[in-house]
């Protein structure tokens, strides 16, 4: 099970952390906007909000998931090799947009599997498969540029995953455990829509995502505007990611000492807010330095949102309808974010407003997260079966 947790978390962020190294050679080939170019990750984002709400629905009706993740890799694989056979730029957010709802599937019904098959390590796993996320979003932003550099073609950079995604889909057939039985869920969609908490953990997920979306869209155009060459500044992205994947199983192993998950949430949102005003106000005094406060904070803050999310019920099938939940409307948040910064931007001639307005938002998220009290969970869900 531990070789499917790490293969299948490598395949989903190559797709989405690759375009933005290679954002010069998109917007010459197709003519792409600012605003045009925000669609990759604010498009992903929302595709991914929207096909997480479906995840329990598809759940339900199929009682083996471990097909519903072996599928959505195989399309994933074709989605991702569509994109080198076109330079129409609406066909190249079209297909990272399908790319993206095959990513979103995946993480609306594996948490669920890892929380019924570890278990009492579930903090471990679910950090392990947050960090190989992380990881493989590093190796998308560095390995993109470099090969759209040795090849000539700055499609290969987009489309190269294509394969890798395919051979973790036959590696899923045979190392992805079938279902072991167990409770059945007893939560549904409108017992969700009415309880506070769940949507104290959407919102929360979706601003902490929305950083992401945006330093996944505009940190390697940032820099190329101020000089910076494609291989730089995904080496850049890529820096940023690889800090997120240690933080994302470094941290949530610090934070299982105890069940009170709310210092660490904190101290990661408090890295990301320091990261995001150095890019604003000294971008050039040690851009390396921002990139690993920021991955850190990020790293830390992703993995720990959910594990609270899972926290709050013991049932894995209800635990994982709880974060299908907070990720369908977090994605959907996290969406926004890439748009406004772009949105900012081009009206104010410079990015730095936008990487404030994420300043702000992290703020607001870590006063929320002060609410994540393990001794209220029980009451935060009443009506809720926790066993």
């Amino acid at each position: 099970m531990y070789l499917a947790v790490v293969l299948i978390g490598l395949n989903l962020r190559p797709f989405l952390t690759g375009v933005a190294p290679l954002a010069s050679d998109i917007h010459a080939a197709t003519g792409l906007s600012d605003q045009g170019m925000s669609l990759f990750a604010s498009l992903s984002m929302a595709a991914m909000g929207l096909c997480a709400f479906l995840g329990p629905v598809i759940q339900r009706r199929i009682a083996e998931d471990r097909w519903i993740i072996i599928g959505a890799l195989s399309a994933l694989s074709l989605f991702s090799g569509w994109r080198m056979l076109t330079d129409s730029g609406s066909v190249l957010i079209a297909s990272t947009t399908l790319c993206a709802l095959c990513v979103a599937l995946i993480q609306a019904v594996f948490p669920r599997r890892i929380k019924a098959h570890f278990l009492g390590r579930t903090p471990f796993a679910m950090g392990l498969f947050s960090a190989c996320l992380m990881g493989g979003g590093a190796v998308g932003a560095q390995l993109s540029p470099l090969i759209a550099e040795a090849s000539g073609n700055w499609r290969l950079g987009l489309g190269w995953m294509a394969p890798f995604a395919a051979m973790a889909a036959a590696v899923s057939v045979f190392h992805l455990p079938a279902n072991g039985g167990g409770p059945g869920g007893t939560l549904g969609l409108r017992d969700l829509v009415s309880r506070p908490r769940a949507w104290l953990l959407m919102v929360g997920f979706g601003i902490v995502n929305g950083s992401y979306a945006s330093i996944v869209a505009w940190l390697a155009p940032y820099y190329q505007r101020m000089g910076w060459g494609s291989t730089d500044s995904g080496g850049l992205l890529a820096v940023l990611a690889a800090c997120q994947a240690i933080a994302a199983l470094a941290i949530p192993m610090l934070a299982s000492r105890g069940l009170d998950r709310r210092p660490w949430i904190v101290l990661s949102l408090g890295l990301q807010i320091l990261g995001f005003c150095g890019l604003a106000f000294a971008p050039d005094l040690h851009p390396a330095l921002w990139a690993i406060v920021i991955g850190i904070g990020m790293g830390g803050a992703f993995a720990l949102f959910m594990i609270v999310a899972l926290d709050h019920l013991e049932n894995p099938v209800d635990a994982g309808a709880l974060s299908a939940f907070m990720q369908g409307g977090g994605f959907l948040i996290a969406g926004l974010f890439p748009w406004i910064v772009a949105a900012l931007g081009e009206r104010a001639g410079d990015l730095s407003s936008g990487w404030l307005v994420h300043v702000g938002a992290i703020g607001l998220v870590a006063v929320m997260a002060c609410r994540f009290r393990p001794e209220g969970y029980a009451l935060a869900l009443r009506g809720i079966r926790r066993q």
